[in-house]
C-alpha cells in the first residue's frame, strides 16, 4: 500500500509499504536518479520470506513532492526520520543504495540511528563520491560538474550516459529503457541539486565513525560510479561492519547479481 507523508509544510514524501505484517522490516532508500521502484526485484521476493519492505521516494523523485530546495543530506535524512516516526518503525534494517547509502549514513549520525538496529549499504556514495586531496578514490570532480551542466542542457543524454555506466553484465534493452524512464520522472532541479550535494558534502567521513550498529556493505568490484575503494573506506571507518565484494558486478548490484544480493541481504537481516 502507498502513503503520502508530510515531512515539512507543503512537502510530502511517497512511501510504498509492502507486507506490513512482516516480522522484520527493511526500509530502502534509492539512489540517484531513480525512485523506490528500483528495488522491484527485492519487493517481489523478500515479502515471500516474511519481510516487510518499505520503499521511500526521496523528495524530487518518483511520486514525492518536488520542492525547489532541501536536497542536502541533512534535510534528506530528516525526511527519512519523518517516515520512521510516522510509521512508528522500530528495530528496522535501513538499506541505502548509492546516494541513498549516503543519506542512510547521515541519518545514522544525525539521528543517532533512531529506530534502526542494522544498516545495509549498497554501493554507497560515501564517504565521498568525488576525488579530494585526502581521498583520491572517487570520480574526478569534473565528471560531476559535467553531469550538472548536462542536466541543465540535455538531461536525457546525461541519463543515457549514466545508464551505460551502471551495469557490468548484459541487460535487456527493455530493462535499460525502464531505468532511463525512471530518471526522466525525477524533477530536473532535484537531479542537478543532488549532484551538487556530492561536490560539497564532506561530513560523511565523520558520520561513518559514529555508526555503532551491525553494518553490511555490498559493493561491486566493477562499479564505475562509486568505485570499490569507497566500500573499503566504509569498512575501515565503521566499527562493526562486514564487507562483501561482488565479482563481475557494477553499480546496480541488485540487478547485476540479483540472487547473490538478495541472499546476502536476507542472511544479514535474519542473523
Amino acid at each position: 500500500m502507498g502513503y503520502y507523508l508530510n515531512v515539512e509544510p507543503n512537502v510530502y514524501i511517497y512511501v510504498e509499504d509492502i507486507n506490513p505484517a512482516g516480522s522484520k522490516t527493511i526500509l530502502f532508500i534509492h539512489g540517484w536518479p531513480g525512485d523506490h521502484t528500483l528495488f522491484e526485484y527485492q519487493y517481489n521476493q523478500l515479502p515471500k520470506q516474511g519481510f516487510r519492505c518499505i520503499g521511500v521516494d526521496t523528495r524530487g523523485f518518483g511520486l514525492s513532492a518536488r520542492p525547489w530546495d532541501g536536497y542536502d543530506y541533512n534535510r534528506l535524512s530528516d525526511d527519512v526520520r519523518a517516515v520512521v516516526d510516522a510509521l512508528q518503525l522500530k528495530n528496522i534494517t535501513l538499506g541505502g543504495h548509492s546516494t541513498g547509502g549516503a543519506i542512510a549514513v547521515r541519518y545514522m549520525a544525525r539521528h543517532q540511528g533512531h529506530g534502526v538496529s542494522k544498516l545495509a549499504l549498497f554501493a554507497a556514495a560515501a564517504p565521498s563520491l568525488i576525488q579530494r586531496p585526502y581521498f583520491p578514490y572517487g570520480l574526478p570532480k569534473q565528471a560531476v560538474l559535467d553531469i550538472i551542466q548536462g542536466t541543465y542542457t540535455n538531461r536525457p543524454m546525461v541519463l543515457k550516459n549514466f545508464g551505460d555506466m551502471i551495469f557490468h553484465n548484459y541487460i535487456t534493452p527493455g530493462l535499460s529503457d525502464w531505468i532511463f524512464e525512471l530518471g526522466l520522472k525525477a524533477s530536473s532541479w532535484a537531479t542537478a541539486a543532488i549532484a551538487n550535494t556530492w561536490l560539497y558534502e564532506e561530513e560523511l567521513f565523520k558520520d561513518l565513525e559514529t555508526i555503532n550498529v551491525p553494518t553490511l556493505i555490498l559493493h561491486g568490484l566493477n562499479d564505475k560510479v562509486c568505485l570499490y575503494p569507497l566500500a573499503v573506506a566504509q569498512k575501515n571507518a565503521i566499527r562493526n561492519a562486514k564487507l562483501v565484494p561482488f565479482d563481475c558486478c557494477g553499480h546496480f548490484l541488485f540487478y547485476d547479481q540479483l540472487e547473490k544480493f538478495n541472499k546476502e541481504l536476507v542472511q544479514f537481516v535474519e542473523g
